[in-house]
């Protein structure tokens, strides 16, 4: 078994996102509770925090410059140092509180909102999609809490989680329209695994899905059948993404501040041991994919 190794320990809250800017050689992160966002740059071996304090929950590289930020506020573009501007705050009168989110082929961004919370009744979230000129629609509804989203290698496809409901989501999906049909559950996590968090898709089309209480990462067969679970020193797994010049270099992150909620697996003790703060890194030698860069724009 190839070595997992630590690559940054900045002790995030709750790391998540990690995304390699294929352009520049590059692994951007963030720690969407302390607020931090990261890059890691390969050429140098070396990491910084690029922003603080700053709440990005999940984002995309923009087209033109930048990126496009989702946080519990909304949809934002972001020029990488201090200019942010608004994109949506709302979709058909829902309110972004975004989590995890994707670009797709044709430049829009994909984004889950959520509304969890374990100690009273709560909205469903819903799936949102920005077009490329910064209109926001609901295209399904119905999460508890929203999280991990890949394509296909052909993009045919959408995978989409809800980690309460632990369940992964297929959908047939139209690049040209933006629009994701057919939903089915693609894997039902048990009761007694962690439960699915982020997640990528690798070029043979296997879908990828870190285990929050789980401290793992398993990789699924294009039918929903585990492949193989790789077992990682942080019980709060929370996303993994493909990296590397060559694309064979796994990210994982990591969350250090233990979050208890009713979905833990019997047993689980949320009050010791290590959940997590560190970013690690992995080659199995399985080639990932690169991510879609959005195109969104806003008149001025």
């Amino acid at each position: 078994m190839p070595e997992l190794k630590v690559i940054a320990n900045y002790g995030d809250l709750c790391g998540e996102g990690p995304l390699w800017d294929y352009r520049n050689n590059k692994l951007y992160w963030t720690d969407m509770t302390g607020q931090k966002f990261y890059c890691f740059d390969w050429a140098t071996q070396k990491h910084r925090i690029v922003k603080e304090p700053y709440e990005v929950c999940g984002f995309a590289f923009n087209a033109s410059g930048g990126y496009v930020v989702a946080n519990s506020s909304g949809v934002w573009l972001w020029d990488g140092a201090a200019k942010t501007q608004l994109v949506a705050d709302q979709a058909d009168g829902s309110k972004c509180q975004l989590n995890d989110c994707i670009a797709d082929p044709a430049g829009r961004f994909l984004a889950g909102s959520y509304f969890y919370d374990p100690t009273k009744e709560y909205p469903l979230g819903k799936l949102i999609s920005v077009d490329t000129n910064g209109k926001a629609r609901i295209v399904d509804e119905g999460m508890h809490l929203s999280n991990g989203l890949g394509f296909s290698p052909d993009c045919d496809t959408l995978y989409f989680t809800d980690s309460i409901a632990r369940i992964i989501y297929a959908y047939d999906y139209d690049a040209a329209s933006g629009t994701p049909r057919n939903r089915r559950v693609f894997v039902r996590v048990p009761d007694t695994s962690g439960i699915p968090d982020g997640l990528t898709v690798d070029a043979d089309g296997f879908v990828w899905s870190a285990e929050w209480y789980g401290s793992c990462i398993v990789r699924y067969d294009p039918d929903g059948k585990i492949e193989r679970r790789i077992m990682t020193p942080a019980k709060q797994t929370s996303s993994l993404m493909f990296g590397g010049p060559d694309m064979t270099d796994m990210f994982i992150t990591s969350a250090g501040e233990s979050t208890p909620m009713p979905v833990m697996p019997p047993g689980y003790d949320p009050n010791s041991g290590n959940f997590g703060g560190a970013l690690y890194k992995l080659n199995l030698g399985i080639q990932g994919k690169k991510e879609f860069i959005a195109n969104i724009s806003l008149k001025a």
